[in-house]
Parts: structure tokens; C-alpha cells; sequence
């Protein structure tokens, strides 16, 4: 064989092999750069997640494990204690999203622009977003002090209203617990919205102004239907850190005064670590799992039979 149809040969072949070897190298590179997360998150989240699954049909002792079926879900869901921090937490849950929402809105309608002093703006406010849950926490508990000297009383003080008992109070630990993660949230869904707007033809705004729509008519035309999808984004993403709150509370009031602001997270976390009922607390960790998949799937189908 004479070495010119040689060469020819081997360039035949490293032409069709070429193709398939770019086929695969994509794919190769990038799961090659997103192992290491992977194997991270399969150590420390994955792993657990099945090891609580089983631990959640165990009775766990120090000395000995006895499986014991779904009697650990039956104890929890008969548990009045257990009952009533499902009612705190959904409370919790529906009166963030609603509050973070709404404020969210007003303030992404009242920022948005392309003026050169808001970039400051938009900085300062996002700020408690970026700030650690339990930095945020307490000092919201140095402000919620109940006596004429707490910051926040002084404020009413200058508007003839008495002190406040907040934190200390039965009627008061959750609804003051709800303020403070309205604040926090807030932020995060104003720039969500900020970006929402942003995308929003704004020939529609000078169409509907020439034709004489109010404001009013404008934003429930056409801002609010151009930010569908933005809402339903954020309702989820709002109500799973309602249901899942557990550092604020944790701060704040540990649950207290007499249970009136216990929610899942920390009857969960008293369960396991406290009490040493770690079955218990894993069963109750599985169903807040299952109560934010249902929340979700549920937002999802909710949001493409409306897109229908």
C-alpha cells in the first residue's frame, strides 16, 4: 500500500471519527465541571434525605433501632402540638407571601426607572436580603423589646400609642414575627419585579396613553398580565421560605410564650435534638417535604392551566 492512500485513509477516519468525538465532548466537559457539586450534594443533602426517609419508620434509640411502620406519622398527626404548629406555620407562610408580595410590587412600581440615583436605591433596599437571617433576627429582637424603652415603642410613644408587649405576648409573637420576615422578603421580590418590568413593551404604556387609559387601567391591562409569570415565581418561591421558616423563630421567640409562635421547623428540630425523638422529628420532616412538593406541583399546574 503505497503511504499517499495511507494518509488518505487515516484523515477518512479521523473525519468520521471527528464528529463523534465533538458529540461527546460537550456533555463530558460540563458534567466534568459539575461533579465536585454533585458529589456534594449527594453527600450532604441526597444521603441524608433517604437516610431521614428510613429513620422516619424507625423508633431510634442509642442502643437499638426498632422499625415501627408509620406509627411515627400517626403520632405526629394526632399530636396536638404537632397540629398547631401546622396552623402557625401556614399562617406564617400565607400572610409573608401575601405582605412580601404586595410590597414588593409597590415598591418595584415606585423605583423602577432608568434614573441614575435609584441604582442606590435599589442597593440599600436589597441590602437585608444579603444580610444573615440571624444578624436580621436579633436585632428585630433588641427592636421589639416590650418596654417604653424599645425602639420600636419609642415610635408609637411619639404617636400617643402605649407600649406594645410584641414578643412577649401570646396575641402578638407570631404577627410580629410575620413583620419582620415581610421585611426581609420584600427586597428580593421588589427586584424580581424590578426585572419583570423591565421587560415590559413600553410602546403598550404610549398606545393606552394615547388612547386615554388612566393609570389605573394601565397597570391592571398591562403591567399586571405581562407579570404573571413573575407572580406565580414568586408566590412559590415565597411560600416554601414560609413554611420552611425556622431562624427567625429560633431568635426571635424559640417558639414561645407558651407555644404561640411554634412552628415546624422548631417543634422538629426540639424533637430530634432536645428530646431525642429523632424518628418523630424525621417523620415530621418528611411530611413538611411532602407539604412543599404539593405546594409546588399544585402552584405549577395551576400556572400552565391558566397559561392554556
Amino acid at each position: 500500500m503505497t503511504p499517499t492512500l495511507t494518509r488518505a485513509k487515516s484523515r477518512s477516519a479521523a473525519s468520521h471519527q471527528s464528529p463523534r468525538m465533538a458529540r461527546w465532548r460537550g456533555p463530558l466537559v460540563a458534567w466534568a465541571f459539575l461533579a465536585p457539586a454533585l458529589v456534594l450534594f449527594l453527600y450532604f443533602k441526597f444521603i441524608p434525605m433517604i437516610t431521614g426517609l428510613v429513620m422516619s419508620f424507625q423508633e431510634i434509640r442509642y442502643i437499638d433501632t426498632t422499625w415501627v411502620g408509620f406509627d411515627n406519622y400517626a403520632a405526629i398527626l394526632s399530636d396536638d402540638a404537632f397540629l398547631t404548629a401546622i396552623w402557625h406555620s401556614a399562617v406564617l407562610a400565607i400572610g409573608t407571601t401575601v405582605g412580601s408580595l404586595l410590597l414588593g410590587f409597590c415598591f418595584a412600581l415606585l423605583i423602577e426607572g432608568p434614573a441614575k440615583y435609584l441604582w442606590f436605591i435599589r442597593t440599600a433596599a436589597f441590602l437585608p436580603v444579603v444580610t444573615t437571617m440571624a444578624a436580621v433576627a436579633e436585632v428585630w429582637r433588641i427592636m421589639y423589646y416590650p418596654g417604653d424603652t424599645g425602639l420600636l415603642n419609642t415610635i408609637l410613644g411619639w404617636v400617643a400609642l402605649g407600649p406594645q408587649p410584641f414578643l412577649a405576648s401570646e396575641d402578638t409573637s407570631l404577627l410580629s414575627i410575620m413583620g419582620m420576615s415581610i421585611w426581609r422578603g420584600t427586597p428580593y421580590d421588589m427586584m424580581v419585579f424590578l426585572a419583570g418590568l423591565v421587560g415590559i413593551d413600553r410602546t403598550l404604556y404610549e398606545a393606552s396613553a394615547v388612547d386615554g387609559a388612566s393609570v389605573w387601567r394601565r397597570l391592571r391591562h398591562i403591567t399586571l398580565p405581562a407579570l404573571r409569570p413573575v407572580f406565580w415565581i414568586l408566590f412559590t418561591l415565597a411560600a416554601i421560605r414560609g413554611l420552611r421558616v425556622f431562624v427567625e423563630v429560633y431568635v426571635l421567640t424559640n417558639g414561645g410564650p407558651n407555644g404561640s409562635s411554634e412552628v415546624l421547623m422548631t417543634l422538629i428540630y426540639k424533637l430530634g435534638f432536645q428530646s431525642g425523638e429523632l424518628g418523630i422529628a424525621s417523620a415530621g420532616g418528611i411530611v413538611l417535604f411532602a407539604a412543599t412538593l404539593v405546594l409546588t406541583v399544585g402552584v405549577q399546574l395551576m400556572r400552565r392551566r391558566q397559561a392554556a
